[in-house]
């Protein structure tokens, strides 16, 4: 089996898994995507795994071992190259994850260095002169500053790993880049010579810089990063051929869940609202105090064949809601959207949309499928996706900073009409 996978990707949570199988799956690999370490076999012509952990959030114990142990399944199952995919907008303080299980990798499979390469230039997400910026702002000065779950407080990547790593970093511009590999190669010999274990930060903030990052590291067996490389015409070299499209029953009933408070998802929400889509808000305060229930919530948009359940808001608000707790209310939120869903595909809903990453990681978890088919994508990184366990089922799951403003109705559209296009 040595070899017959090309690619074996772990992910920080499962929005942030869709978005690396969509771009693989885009490279014409066959990819299957896993919710947790797998219990089942894997299909027989697979190009490309993902593993969906939930390492983002999760205690730095739990989310190195549960990260070393995927990857070590992957690369039981004949992986030729790994790859730990993170989201670009993660925890940069010091209590972050990204940096632990780094090294941990480094140090398991006996690897000198690796990239930490965080680009998705076409959602806006650039690396330069060694920081990261959203849509031009650095990060540590955009609107996910403050996030309630992973505060992003550090833009320069070298000052976030310092804080988070063992081993420094080395940054390569696009100037450097542009000497050829002999030339950067020979600058990495003599940065190892000093350092056993380090990190290579490359410039990458146009689509065009990553052929040039992975001319000369591609053949890493371990690399890291956002979703911008996976998606890189030079990565398309891995792939075995054109993965074939499998069509399903068009969806006739559609479920839209929305948790995230990005800037992004409250745009979509107030356009599908606009566009008169029927709504129903989630109140979190109403849910702690009982005056509304999951039954209630049902029973209001029961018999639509769109409805959009949200409890998406503003910051401000927000901030307001955090007060009776945020670890209660966010596990309250996340449970009733799980059972919204569970109650929706038992009802005969065939697609079930969802904004946020720990909303989506919430619904997958409880509808309980473990693995999914990727289909082609209505946004970047937002693939459809059809669980191996009901193949009349469709999930279109994406984080809450992807997507158009018109998300929401491009996906059911997409869908309703029986498409898996872009």
């Amino acid at each position: 089996m040595e070899g017959k996978i090309r690619v074996g990707c772990i992910a920080d949570d499962f929005t942030g898994a869709s978005d690396a199988a969509s771009f693989l799956r885009r490279q014409g690999m066959k990819t299957v995507l896993f919710n947790g370490l797998p219990e089942e076999k894997l299909p027989e012509n697979c190009d490309a795994i993902v593993v969906a952990l939930k390492s983002r959030t999760a205690p730095v114990k739990e989310a190195v071992n549960d990260s070393i142990q995927a990857l070590k399944w992957m690369k039981a199952q004949g992986a030729a190259q790994l790859y730990i995919k993170y989201c670009s907008t993660f925890d940069s303080t010091k209590e972050g994850n990204i940096g632990p299980i780094l090294d941990a990798a480094l140090e398991t499979f006996d690897i000198p260095y690796t990239l930490v390469c965080p680009s998705l230039p076409v959602n806006g997400r650039t690396v330069k002169e060694g920081s990261l910026f959203v849509n031009g702002i650095p990060l540590h000065e955009s609107h996910m500053k403050n996030h309630p779950l992973t505060p992003m407080w550090a833009s320069d990547i070298t000052v976030l790993m310092k804080e988070q790593s063992k081993y420094p970093c080395m940054k390569l511009s696009i100037q450097e880049l542009r000497e050829g590999k002999e030339a950067v190669l020979a600058k990495v010999e003599k940065f190892a010579a000093e350092h056993p274990r380090f990190y290579i930060v490359p410039d990458y903030y146009e689509d065009a810089h990553a052929d040039l990052i992975l001319g000369i590291f591609g053949d890493l067996s371990l690399m890291t990063g956002g979703s911008g490389l996976l998606g890189a015409e030079a990565f398309r070299k891995k792939a075995a051929g054109e993965a074939k499209e499998e069509m399903t029953v068009p969806a006739e009933k559609s479920l839209l869940l929305a948790g995230s408070c990005s800037k992004a998802t409250l745009e979509q929400i107030d356009t599908y609202q606009k566009a008169g889509g029927f709504s129903v808000h989630v109140d979190p305060l109403r849910l702690l105090n009982g005056e509304v229930t999951v039954d209630s919530l049902w029973e209001e948009g029961k018999g639509a064949s769109k409805v959009l359940y949200y409890s998406s808001d503003k910051a401000d608000n927000v901030k307001k809601v955090q007060e009776a707790g945020r670890e209660k209310v966010a596990e309250l939120l996340e449970q009733t959207m799980s059972m919204l869903a569970q109650r929706a595909v038992k009802d005969g809903y065939t697609q079930v949309i969802v904004a946020g990453g720990e909303t989506s990681g919430a619904v997958t978890q409880g509808l309980g499928y473990q693995s999914y088919l990727i289909g082609e994508s209505v946004a970047p990184g937002v693939p459809v996706m059809t669980p191996a366990g009901n193949r009349a089922l469709r999930l279109v799951l994406k984080s809450g900073n992807f997507g158009q403003p018109d998300f929401f109705e491009r996906a059911v559209k997409m869908t309703t009409e029986g498409k898996r296009g872009e």
